[in-house]
């Protein structure tokens, strides 16, 4: 099973999906996806780890800032959490301005994580932050990050059987609600 998570930041997101993930085994896999530049960032990761080693849940965690695709495939967990994929798509995003165009990059991971997840055997939860939902960036690098993030999220939810929206620490189940517009058939698609 495939699970997306989303929200705006200190929603609630991280928590709820590591709760849903002690919910749905006894111990997985935890894939941080954040690189620490900074101590504001440092004390996030230390807050999350603090969390996870409070919880009854055995947590596995590996850091991997780039190749998720690589660490989900080779994961054997009966679940896995990746916290989170905005973090991964900036990091590709960042990785090396000088060299091929990033937003081409980008696509192909989009794309490699869409088949990776179309054949996990696992259930395998993402978290992601809804970037669109505020003011338009005023840099071009922020526009396009907020165009990737969006693109990269429906593509995700699309493979995904569950998409939560987490709003105040409140998460709601999306995708068994969606509209679905009738076919010329008269069936949902």
């Amino acid at each position: 099973m495939i699970v997306l998570v989303t929200g705006g930041a200190r929603s609630g997101k991280s928590r709820f999906a590591e709760r849903y993930a002690a919910h749905l085994g006894r111990s997985g896999l935890y894939v941080a996806t954040s690189q620490v530049h900074d101590e504001e960032m440092r004390a996030r990761v230390d807050r999350h780890r603090e969390r996870r080693e409070r919880s009854e849940f055995a947590w596995e965690t590996v850091e991997e800032p780039y190749d998720l695709c690589g660490v989900l495939k080779a994961s054997s967990h009966p679940v896995v959490l990746v916290d989170c994929l905005t973090l991964w798509l900036s990091n590709w995003l960042l990785y090396d301005e000088r060299g091929e165009d990033p937003e081409s990059r980008i696509w192909s991971k989009i794309e490699e994580l869409e088949q990776t997840l179309s054949g996990h055997g696992s259930t395998v939860i993402m978290v992601t932050n809804e970037v669109g939902d505020g003011i338009v960036p005023e840099y071009p690098l922020g526009r396009q990050f907020r165009d990737l993030a969006g693109w990269m999220n429906q593509r995700v939810a699309e493979v995904s059987e569950q998409v939560f929206r987490v709003t105040a620490g409140i998460p709601i189940e999306l995708k068994s609600r969606a509209y679905r517009l009738p076919d010329g058939n008269g069936r949902a698609r």
